[in-house]
């Protein structure tokens, strides 16, 4: 049986959480009359609904995916009660038009073959469902299924675009007695994927992030995945048998310097190592790193950035499992996973605000592979493709708004195998979401 290296970190967990109750408990003063009622009352709204409409046009598919799905999020969160407050939330996602594959449980749905996927499936289920205790000063410590984004969730994110998110189950503590520093150590033993399906696991978390400015931030992380399969494994290199456990070491440093009322300078510069952990494939090693910068005039930027996640010999590449991946290497979500040649990413991004509540936002990516892969019809080649993708948001009112995105990626290098290939893809969404 595989040996269990969280089981330190929980015990720790575990100890500063009785440790702060107790102390609490011991300290506490007389209180004004305050009722939990009035803490369901004072509480915050966790509601929303999203309307989207989602066209996908693909190469080798001889029907085009049209998708028309409802999401909506029915929670409420209480304000705080004797440093305790509870959070619960439904979600519940409902086709309105379902031409598409939806992947549901990570499996083909029938008779959609010849359809795109859309990872949209129908889904009724507890979202979120935890407790806040905030018994020990500059301290959360939540406990139960959650929501959790750190940094630019390129590693740990939600996925909040599809209309099922990624939750997980376990606890999270956020510290922030540091000056100007919130560090965040979090244990999961569950996640639920946007497909609907749940997995078991060992995900350790530990974040540090230290503001160099209101904008600036200097940021370590160590992500410790003990997940043996999070459905990838087919896709990475490693097997559908091997073990993808793995650890994630980096630092990040990324932010906006003001120069003038009007100006800002843009710069982030990221490095990463990924090796095998708790009995992981030991084809596990590979590094991520992006460099880049640009210039901020009032409400408008530009950008230019290179992001490399390479390839172990074409083993196996650099894999970000439980980050909002469809951010990153185009909103296509031609790359989700890694391809095991790894991935280079040139990209400029461009965006503003033309005029009040109204935000505009480009990029052009071009794709390489990290080593050279083998080239339908013979040969080698390392051309992946190019996407262009663009962006409007109009904001109705603070809680109303809509969106139109479209994305286009068009294949360069064929890669000779049919699993590995990345077809011309053309992808459109129209989005409008009301919050309370």
């Amino acid at each position: 049986m595989k040996s269990n290296p969280t089981h330190q970190m929980r015990q720790v967990l575990t100890g500063v959480l009785l440790a702060g109750l107790i102390g609490a408990a011991q300290a506490e003063e007389a209180l004004p009359e305050y009722t939990f009622l009035d803490a369901v009352k004072a509480g915050k709204n966790m509601t929303s609904f999203r309307l989207r409409y989602e066209h996908v046009d693909q190469e080798g598919k001889a029907e085009k995916g049209n998708a028309l799905t409802l999401r909506s999020l029915i929670g409420w969160q209480t304000a705080p009660f004797h440093n305790l407050s509870f959070g619960v939330q439904i979600i519940d996602v409902s086709k309105l038009e379902n031409r598409y594959d939806d992947r549901a449980l990570g499996v083909a749905e029938p008779g959609k073959g010849q359809h795109p996927i859309i990872v949209d499936p129908d889904n009724t289920d507890i979202n979120q469902l935890y407790v806040d205790w905030t018994g020990i000063r500059n301290t959360k410590f939540r406990v139960g299924r959650q929501q959790i984004n750190l940094d630019n969730v390129r590693y740990i994110g939600d996925i909040g675009f599809r209309q099922v998110m990624q939750v997980f189950d376990g606890v999270s503590v956020i510290n922030k007695s540091i000056p100007d520093t919130e560090i965040t150590v979090a244990h999961f033993d569950r996640v639920k994927q946007i497909n609907t399906r749940l997995r078991s696991g060992d995900l350790d978390i530990i974040n540090a992030k230290y503001r160099i400015s209101p904008s600036e931030s200097l940021i370590g992380y160590g992500y410790f995945n003990n997940f043996n399969d999070l459905g990838f494994n087919g896709v990475n290199g490693l097997g559908a048998a091997a073990d993808a456990s793995n650890k994630t070491l980096g630092a990040r440093l990324d932010g906006a310097r003001v120069f003038t009322p009007e100006w800002k300078g843009l710069y982030t510069a990221e490095y990463a190592k990924q090796d095998e952990y708790s009995g992981g494939d030991d084809r596990i090693d590979a590094h991520y790193y992006r460099l880049g910068g640009g210039a901020m005039y009032k409400t408008w930027f530009v950008r230019f950035d290179h992001e490399t996640l390479s390839s172990n010999d074409s083993q196996y590449a650099f894999q970000t499992p439980f980050g909002t991946n469809h951010l990153f290497q185009g909103w296509a979500d031609q790359f989700l996973v890694t391809p095991r040649q790894g991935i280079k990413d040139n990209f400029v991004t461009f965006g503003g605000k033309p005029i009040n509540d109204l935000v505009l936002l480009a990029e052009y990516h071009v794709f390489n592979s990290d080593e050279d892969f083998g080239k339908f019809g013979g040969g080698f080649g390392d051309k992946y493709g190019k996407e262009f993708d663009v962006s409007a948001t109009y904001t109705v009112t603070p809680k109303f708004w809509v969106k139109a995105e479209y994305a286009n990626f068009q294949e360069e290098d064929r890669v000779a195998l049919a699993a590995g290939r990345k077809p011309d893809l053309e992808k459109v969404w129209l989005t409008a979401m009301y919050t309370f």
